[in-house]
């Protein structure tokens, strides 16, 4: 593909993108998946089943993106979790700051907009203002404190962050047989966990999840292969198509709800496009709509009163700020960042769960 193409190649990549979030949402609304509701399933009453169809989902993730990372297809380097620079605080802020965001708000960016195709018009208002504050902390008021107090403390590794990359560098490995052994055992580890219980054998977990994780292989393959182009023909960098980063991407929705409202506001400047995030956000709420519809569970919601408003709101604002500094939120960087083996997703990973754990535990205990 070269940029000769490109008038007629992005279309092409927005309506994929599109399909892609539609396959996304449908799997997600009929199976329930959700990651904040995996952990409070876990705390409330013991049960695992959407914990394992989390972990089930990561898993064809990891086997789906090494398999294209080993057959040349695309290069996750390319991304934004494999960096040589490690940021440690800001995943670990960010990630818990989302993780207690999302208990307040019902649910992660993905859930939100699930439920949004279900008719919550509670996540409407979740939308809003996760992307007012994603906007504000990608170059706005929270920008700067993120760039000021939390960006700098970083470690610079000597080689991209992922776990294949560093195995190999420090054993003398060749980059394939030590894609080969971290992609086995890490997504065979996660599905032992994951298809060890009879209940996520059922038809519903089973294909939700398997199709959530295949929605992420397909977003490495449609922007790290179909969208690439060789070389930007002004600044000769490699460079991919209708991606906002401008680097290769997979799903994840947070900094796509700031740069959705952003093309709303400047629909009439031509130079903004509808880029791969900003298509996949609009096909998740389609296929979940889709789903609700199908299944007669689509039904008109709103806030009881204007504490459980105010909570939204603040979830909201903590989820856009929490999940532009970590790079991702629940699915940003809970399948998408490790399904490219890096460090810091397990990182912000870990902190989204505290995060997540301790905010439920406190409003146990306060209810």
């Amino acid at each position: 593909m070269d940029a000769a193409s490109l008038p007629l190649a992005l279309p092409a990549i927005a309506w994929a993108a599109f399909a892609i979030g539609a396959v996304f949402g449908l799997a997600a609304q009929r199976s329930n998946f959700c990651t904040m509701g995996a952990i409070a399933d876990i705390l409330l009453m013991g049960d695992w089943t959407r914990l394992r169809m989390w972990a089930l989902a990561v898993a064809v993730a990891i086997a789906g993106t090494a398999g294209l990372q080993m057959a040349g297809l695309v290069d996750v380097h390319n991304s934004i979790y494999t960096g040589s620079r490690l940021p440690w605080l800001s995943h670990l802020v960010g990630g818990a700051l989302f993780g207690v965001g999302m208990t307040l708000a019902s649910g992660c960016g993905a859930k939100t907009l699930v439920r949004l195709g279900g008719g919550n018009l509670k996540s409407l208002v979740v939308f809003v203002f996760l992307g007012l504050s994603a906007a504000m902390t990608l170059r706005g008021l929270f920008g700067g404190w993120r760039v000021e107090w939390l960006d700098p403390v970083a470690l610079q590794l000597a080689t991209p962050q992922d776990l294949p990359t560093l195995l190999a560098a420090r054993f003398q490995l060749d980059a394939r047989s030590a894609w080969l052994a971290c992609a086995t055992v890490g997504a065979g580890s996660l599905a032992l966990f994951a298809l060890s219980s009879r209940d996520n054998w059922r038809p519903g977990p089973l294909l939700g999840s398997i199709a959530i994780g295949a929605c992420i292989v397909a977003g490495w393959y449609l922007s790290g292969h179909l969208a690439w182009l060789a070389e930007d023909p002004e600044t000769l960098a490699p460079a991919f198509l209708a991606t906002n980063s401008g680097k290769m991407e997979s799903l994840s929705f947070v900094a796509p709800y700031a740069y959705s409202l952003d093309l709303l506001m400047l629909w009439t400047d031509k130079s903004r496009i509808v880029t791969i995030g900003i298509a996949t956000t609009l096909g998740v709420i389609a296929g979940a709509l889709l789903g609700a519809i199908t299944s007669r569970s689509f039904r008109i919601e709103g806030f009881r009163d204007t504490p459980d408003l105010v909570r939204h709101i603040a979830g909201a604002v903590l989820m856009g700020f929490g999940g532009v500094t970590a790079l991702g939120c629940t699915i940003g960087q809970g399948l998408s960042g490790l399904s490219t083996l890096s460090v810091g997703a397990i990182l912000t990973v870990g902190a989204i769960i505290a995060g997540a754990t301790v905010s439920i535990k406190i409003q146990l205990r306060n209810s």
